[in-house]
């Protein structure tokens, strides 16, 4: 996780000066994976505990839950769906060594948290997963539009073409989008996770607007 905080920040000066317009759209490609890979990526989609915020403590978290909710809250309105929604991104981030905030950002670019988003090339849902992982390392009887699936999948994902890349965030990014060795979309994804989801456990304005959003009943045990 330091190497990507500190890959990160060496990108923020570019990608904080490009507009997301000039993000290029794409898909994930579809490669041949070697046996025990396959095998891996199996087992990380198949396992649904349910979902819980993962912070140090429970204060961390709310006041965490209440600032993001407050961000996201043009995006989807209703607060169950809102509160769901974010626990399960930041429990299917943590759990694949991704940052939840980085995580946020790439869902704004793919989907802008449109939960039946498609695209051209076919990729659906909120992280934009295409179809052929289902094949590789999932079931065909997954629902992509489903929540948790598209989480699932998504953050295994990326935490695949991360470990791929040997942890260059930049071009594990341009792999995810299909888009290797271009700069547009990394850029795009950072700039959003900077300008939008950026946060330190210092970050609790919301909490006052939020109240009733934070503490344990907030968490899902």
């Amino acid at each position: 996780m330091r190497k990507l905080n500190t890959f990160v920040r060496t990108l923020l000066a570019a990608s904080l000066s490009l507009p997301a317009a000039t993000a290029l759209a794409g898909a994930q490609v579809e490669e041949a994976l070697a046996a025990n890979v396959q095998n891996s990526l199996h087992r990380s989609v198949s396992d649904y505990p349910a979902p819980n915020l993962v912070f140090a403590n429970d204060v961390e978290g709310g006041a965490w839950l209440a600032e993001m909710s407050s961000r996201l809250a043009s995006k989807i309105s209703d607060w169950p769906t809102r509160r769901d929604f974010l626990i399960s991104v930041q429990y299917e981030a943590t759990r694949a060594g991704l940052d939840p905030q980085l995580v946020l950002g790439l869902i704004q670019h793919e989907s802008n948290f449109r939960k039946y988003a498609v695209s051209g090339a076919g990729a659906r849902g909120y992280m934009q997963v295409m179809p052929f992982w289902m094949r590789q390392i999932g079931n065909e009887g997954h629902d992509l539009f489903t929540l948790r699936t598209n989480l699932r999948y998504g953050c295994t994902i990326l935490r695949h073409y991360l470990d791929m890349e040997k942890g260059d965030l930049y071009r594990a990014l341009g792999r995810y989008n299909g888009s290797l060795g271009r700069s547009e979309y990394p850029s795009a994804v950072l700039a959003f996770m900077q300008r939008n989801w950026a946060w330190s456990p210092a970050t609790k304005s919301a909490a006052a607007v939020f109240p009733q959003q934070v503490g344990a009943a907030a968490f899902v045990r």
